[in-house]
């Protein structure tokens, strides 16, 4: 009997915990399993965080906390929510040694009476948290690493302090018009989206490849006056000789997913303000150079490739060139001379 057109349907979905251990399966099949449930407990996480962020503008949780953040920045009500969440999903888990956020000064210790794993994990928690109030496209970005602190207690500040080379997964969640979550293990880049009528994340984007050079660039050109000129350079010369169409959102998230799929080029330079960027090296650069280096892309301060940094300090910031990898080779070039 031939199969029925839905149960055809049926057998292509393919949920995100399916690919997650068929992946497990099939590239490292005498591994724990650790991995497998920590990229899981990410996506739990990512569910209600999205289930929260769908209700915005109806519940209790829009504008600011009236803090301050580490990084000087106003924490919105959704930042905390998002942050909380993270914790809560991870850290009684007993698959980590310790948690970085961008949210908070210090990493976050397993707590007392709780197991200890052997990942680190570093995250923003809501990036793109300034347009949460006018309804734009926001998201979570974390990063895995193996713990290579000694002992069997709780992790340390070395976890963290890693080269982005180092790490093991690395992965986004989008929340816009739709939700998806987009993640790599150095086997390919895979995005699955959200499907609120049954709860999960469906496969739909497999094995993401990006375009060597891109037909957008995207840079907040309100900073142009206080880029170096060879920076100034380099964004005229997308303008005029490549012909590049700026497309900017202001989400980095968003506008590196665009960029990621339909090949284009992000742009956040240091300047006479800023000299390091604004980026966040541990949280923003370095899992979303992961990402776009095994999509085919590459990623760059400018100087060097941002994978191959040794960060010095938790929070440190960073320039970022990142995409299609012709375009950002070409600002190397330009950039050092």
């Amino acid at each position: 009997m031939r199969p029925s057109l839905s149960q055809l349907k049926l057998a292509r979905i393919v949920t995100i915990e399916q690919f997650i251990m068929d992946q497990e399966q099939r590239y490292a099949p005498q591994a724990t399993g650790e991995l497998s449930n920590l990229l899981y407990d990410i996506a739990l996480a990512a569910k209600i965080i999205n289930s929260h962020v769908r209700m915005a503008g109806l519940a209790d949780i829009l504008g600011s906390a009236g803090a301050i953040n580490v990084q000087g920045e106003v924490v919105q009500k959704l930042d905390e929510f998002a942050n909380d969440t993270m914790k809560h999903a991870l850290l009684r888990t007993g698959r980590v040694c310790l948690l970085a956020s961008e949210e908070d000064e210090e990493p976050i210790p397993i707590p007392d009476g709780y197991p200890t794993g052997k990942y680190a994990v570093l995250y923003d928690p809501l990036d793109g948290s300034s347009n949460i109030d006018v309804n734009v496209s926001i998201g979570t970005i974390f990063s895995i690493h193996r713990r290579v602190s000694a002992g069997a207690g709780k992790g340390g500040l070395e976890d963290c302090l890693q080269p982005g080379r180092n790490q093991v997964a690395a992965g986004y969640v989008l929340y816009g018009s739709s939700t998806m979550m987009v993640y790599t293990t150095g086997h390919g880049v895979h995005g699955f989206t959200f499907d609120p009528s049954i709860g999960e994340f469906l496969l739909s984007y497999p094995n993401i490849t990006t375009p060597a050079s891109g037909k957008y660039y995207s840079v907040n050109e309100s900073n142009f006056a206080r880029w170096s000129a060879p920076v100034q350079q380099v964004v005229r010369r997308w303008k005029e000789e490549d012909a590049k169409n700026s497309r900017y959102i202001g989400s980095l998230v968003a506008d590196f997913h665009r960029n990621l799929l339909a090949g284009g080029v992000f742009a956040y330079p240091g300047d006479k303000k800023a000299t390091q960027g604004k980026l966040r090296l541990l949280y923003e650069c370095a899992p979303l150079a992961l990402i776009c280096e095994q999509a085919g892309g590459y990623a760059s301060d400018g100087k060097r490739g941002i994978l191959d940094i040794q960060p010095a300090v938790l929070h440190q910031r960073s320039p970022l060139f990142i995409g299609a990898k012709d375009d950002v080779q070409r600002v190397e070039q330009a950039l050092t001379g």
